[in-house]
Order: C-alpha cells, then structure tokens, then sequence
C-alpha cells in the first residue's frame, strides 16, 4: 500500500472532529423582529452559525477553529442590530457544544434586553 494516500493521524482526528460536529446547531431568541435582517456570514466547514428567533438583526457563529480549541469563548453577536450583545461560553460549554449536547446562556444585557442563546 501507498504511503502517500494514507491520512496523518493529525488529519485522521481533524476530519474526524470536523464530521462529529456538522451536526451541532445555535439557536438564540430575544427581541422582536422589527429591526433590520441578519447578515449571512461567510462559514467555513466546521462552523455553526445561530438560528435567531425573534431577530432584529443579530448573528452568531462559532467557528470551527474555536470549537477544537474548546477554550473559553466570548461570542459578539451584534450582526446588523443597532446595539451589541455578547455570549460568553466557558470551555466545559465549548465542549458540550462540540459533543452536539444542548447549552442555553444568556447574553450581556444591552439595550435594556438580553437574549437566550441556545446550542444543540
């Protein structure tokens, strides 16, 4: 057998992570949805990006990178909203979020609100 079609085991455990994770989704709900539309970030493979309910032009995404570091993370999920909010996760939710298992935080308060960001 050719060593040249063999996969490293570097390349083995990335292809492998990346496959477990498609799964993996976000869902984050909040204020109305009278407000401008989310912008419809470019993803990589491996990146999850939220599913907003009640939007008023909040995104999120995880990416990929971030996911396999499972380090601590702290999302901006402004998107095309007219205030700021953030989500933080800490490196035990990363990687809950990574083994596809269900995580809800809330976000920073701004404006007066915050939001329920959910991963599943």
């Amino acid at each position: 057998m050719s060593t040249e079609s063999l996969l490293t085991r570097r390349e083995f455990t990335l292809e492998t992570a990346l496959a477990i994770l498609s799964g993996v989704t976000i869902t984050i709900s909040g204020c109305g949805s009278d407000s401008p539309t989310a912008p419809t970030p470019t993803l990589n493979p491996g990146d999850k990006q939220g599913s907003i309910s009640a939007n008023h032009g909040h995104s999120a995404v995880i990416r990929a990178a971030e996911i396999n570091a499972a380090n601590v993370v702290s999302l901006d999920i402004r998107g095309n909203a007219d205030h700021p909010h953030t989500v933080s996760l800490t490196q035990a939710e990363v990687m809950s979020i990574g083994a596809n298992t269900r995580v809800s935080k809330a976000s920073s308060t701004d404006d007066g609100h915050d939001h329920t960001v959910t991963f599943n």
